[in-house]
């Protein structure tokens, strides 16, 4: 075995003995953030991600709030997870989740990714498992956004439903406040710590994984993904703000009108008060 390859003798056994070698990899969403700083749960593999081995594995940690754990025991898992959560911020519940499996295939010519199936490698090298970690990393942040927008959705839905059917607006100002709060984070987060459409910095030092990293990007759909997700968040954006740009207009003229009937009311007033005077 090379010495860049990571060992599978302990891996969970996945298949018969006379398949081929098969590595277990599980992507974990825990919160909003991992803070990484001075973390250290084994040999450093990679500072950016940070890439720690673990036992007979690899555990890949994401600022964005994932871990990558590949080739490592349930009972190694839920260890590792337990000592992340003190560095967790805003923790999910229950955890947004991937599984995919790594299998050994014969030469590069050879490596693929089969719809809904292994991911053929041509060796459990570093490089090639950080990309793979990279991809479904990506991947289950975009299915927890994905599900966050489409929250957001269910929740426009019925306030553009009755501004079509009977020309009413929502009066509640503070939800469409906080709907619009809700895309602007997943904007923020998307554009920013995420990035989906970067490519990993791993690439820079080996260029000639380009081809299985735009595999990998293939079989996950993150650039339409990614491209669905933005749309969709525009389109919450502009309904919001339809919305408010409504409501407050109604309320300028609510406001126009009392003070017109204000000055009515004065008017009268005075009219009587001059009558009065008159008599």
């Amino acid at each position: 075995m090379n010495a860049d390859q990571l060992p599978v003798g302990s891996a969970p056994a996945l298949s018969k003995p006379d398949a081929a070698p098969t590595l277990r990899i599980r992507a974990l969403m825990l919160g909003d953030r991992i803070n990484a700083s001075g973390l250290e749960l084994g040999p450093l593999v990679s500072s950016t991600p940070a890439a720690f081995r673990v036992h007979a594995g690899l555990a890949v940690v994401f600022r964005y709030g994932v871990v990558v754990l590949i080739g490592l025991l349930p009972s190694e898992e839920k260890v590792l997870i337990d000592s992340l959560k003190p560095r967790v911020i805003g923790e999910l519940s229950p955890y947004e989740e991937e599984i995919a499996h790594a299998q050994l295939c014969k030469d590069e010519s050879t490596e693929a990714i089969q719809p809904g199936g292994p991911i053929y490698l041509a060796k459990f090298s570093d490089d090639r498992l950080l990309l793979v970690a990279d991809a479904l990393a990506k991947s289950t942040s975009l299915a927890r956004d994905e599900r966050r927008v489409a929250a957001v959705f269910d929740v426009i839905e019925p306030f553009a439903r009755k501004l079509a059917e009977r020309g009413r607006t929502p009066r509640r100002r503070k939800s469409i406040l906080q709907l619009i709060g809700n895309a602007l984070l997943v904007q923020q987060r998307v554009a920013g710590r995420v990035a989906v459409a970067e490519k990993p910095d791993v690439l820079w030092e080996k260029p000639e994984l380009d081809r299985l990293y735009g595999r990998l990007e293939d079989e996950y759909e993150l650039k339409e993904r990614l491209e669905t997700l933005e749309r969709k968040l525009t389109a919450v954006s502009a309904t919001a703000n339809a919305l408010t740009d409504i409501i407050d207009t109604q309320r300028s003229l609510r406001l126009e009108i009392a003070v017109v009937v204000l000055i009515v009311i004065e008017v009268v007033i005075g009219c009587i008060q001059i009558l009065s005077g008159i008599h």
